[in-house]
């Protein structure tokens, strides 16, 4: 019992992982984009930075909903399909 309560625990942390990977890869990539334009054109504006970010992150996280929601729906269902194992 203590061993399936520690990989649900495991497999909880990978799922949040798998989640929100690419929306950080996606905020990361356009960062390094965004950092190398102002580096070669020598535009030191702070607002430059934030829009296009928060805007790739959420074209991501619209894109990827479809899966991040058949992932989540998955999970949900196994842990409610896991309920009677725990109650003794």
């Amino acid at each position: 019992m203590e061993a399936k309560l520690i990989g649900l625990g495991v497999e909880t942390f990978k799922i949040a992982l798998y989640l929100s990977m690419p929306m950080l890869l996606a905020g990361l990539f356009a960062g390094l984009a965004i950092s190398i334009f102002q580096a070669t054109t020598q535009i030191n504006e702070m607002t430059l930075s934030f829009v296009p970010k928060i805007i790739v992150v959420v074209l991501v996280a619209i894109f990827t909903m479809p899966w991040m929601m058949n992932l989540m729906i998955e999970f949900t269902t196994r842990i409610i399909t896991m309920i009677p194992t725990f109650i003794f």
